[in-house]
């Protein structure tokens, strides 16, 4: 089931309705300016992406799952399926801090509701894997609380504080290679 609400919740971009380019020239011009939104997209769906495979890689040996996970994992779900929603808003309107604070709101949110989900996990297994989702929820944190100081400055440069969750794990692991 949550395998489908990712797959609902990743967006797609689309031109407007009433775009109809006269020739190469002027569609060439349309799809360089979708940049402001697709840059968001793809933030979203890297953020999406990590936040799936975090999820596939938690281990329980619990047969059973108490109300209390199940419902944070009902919450977890409805916020994954409102990132269309805040993505859009901030495609539209990346440069008004109050877009930037609903998106950056909804990723921390994301991530504090997926963090206590990995604490009350009955028998949680541990190793790896379980550091490997701590990590990428506190660099969402990181990401959202970043995102959100940055916008008071400029809403326009605000967004790349997303870039922190895509491009620190390769980073770490190079920098662990190069070490060992």
């Amino acid at each position: 089931m949550s395998d489908g609400v990712f797959s609902v919740a990743i967006l797609d971009v689309r031109l407007p309705e009433d775009f109809h380019p006269r020739d190469g020239g002027e569609l060439a011009e349309a799809l360089i300016g979708l940049w402001p939104k697709f840059f968001p997209y793809i933030l979203s769906f890297g953020v999406l992406g990590l936040r799936w495979l975090a999820n596939l890689e938690v281990r329980s040996r619990a047969e059973y799952l108490d109300r209390e996970y199940v419902n944070w994992w009902l919450l977890y779900l409805l916020l994954i399926t409102c990132v269309p929603f805040s993505t859009i808003v901030v495609g539209r309107y990346g440069s008004l801090a109050p877009a930037i604070w609903l998106y950056a709101g909804h990723t921390l949110l994301i991530s504090l509701v997926g963090l206590r989900m990995v604490f009350i996990m009955p028998d949680l297994e541990l190793g790896d894997h379980l550091r490997r989702r701590q990590m990428s929820a506190f660099l969402l944190i990181a990401a959202s609380v970043l995102a959100i100081a940055v916008s008071f400055v400029s809403p326009a440069l605000a967004l790349w504080a997303f870039m922190l969750p895509l491009v620190a794990p390769p980073v770490m692991r190079r920098i662990r290679a190069v070490a060992d």
